[in-house]
């Protein structure tokens, strides 16, 4: 039983969502927001959610700037985009800010829900139109250099922790296999997040995996 925030708006889209969300995820409390001054407010006087639905032209969002702004906030409340935009680049940079999932409004309900289901098992969500275009990725090569030189200040030791990050591993899991302390993991895991400029462990892999996937 989830609770969930749908921030858009358009009312229209906004009972699209909810009853995408009520077929899907068995809410108990779908809340509203039509800008993200109330995405704000809600959160924080209900800051148990677990889970934003975040449009990306509502007032006061500027784009991916009050994606951010949401996320440096409430680092803990993961939020998937909802968005008209569908460009492969779009969906990137909307993860590599922060978002659990990007899901474009033109999206089935069934996929909608099985994209949701996704993101509420702890899971990353990315639309099968955003995977990536060899062209695409050739055009953006300064994007991934500068990703390949924020990995390059990592320390072997971090890179180490990033690498089993990527197996999905747990912090305690991580400690048992270097043989260090969790203490120790968590403050390499927050090093990692700071030199590589992302919000989340998640983040963390998927940047990473852009550039080791092209070196392979």
């Amino acid at each position: 039983m989830s609770r969930i925030l749908i921030a858009d708006d358009h009312p229209m889209v906004r009972d699209a969502l909810r009853n995408a969300v009520l077929y899907s995820c068995q809410a108990t409390d779908v809340l509203e927001a039509d800008g993200l001054d109330g995405v704000m407010r809600t959160l924080e006087d209900r800051g148990d959610l677990d889970l934003v639905l975040l449009d990306l032209n509502m007032p006061g969002m500027n784009g991916l700037n009050g994606l951010r702004t949401l996320r440096q906030r409430f680092p803990a409340t993961p939020v998937v985009v909802v968005s008209a935009h569908e460009e492969r680049r779009m969906v990137r940079e909307a993860i590599e800010s922060g978002a659990a999932g990007f899901i474009p409004k033109s999206t089935p309900r069934d996929a909608i829900a099985g994209a949701l289901r996704q993101v509420l098992n702890g899971e990353l969500y990315v639309p099968p139109m955003a995977e990536d275009d060899p062209e695409e990725e050739q055009a953006d090569d300064p994007e991934t250099a500068e990703i390949a030189r924020r990995i390059a200040t990592l320390t072997a030791q971090q890179l180490r922790v990033l690498e089993l990050l990527g197996t999905g591993k747990l912090n305690k899991e991580i400690a048992f296999d270097l043989n260090i302390t969790e203490t120790t993991v968590k403050a390499h895991v927050s090093a990692i997040l700071q030199k590589l400029k992302v919000y989340s462990r998640t983040q963390a892999v998927v940047i990473a995996n852009r550039v080791l996937a092209g070196r392979k």
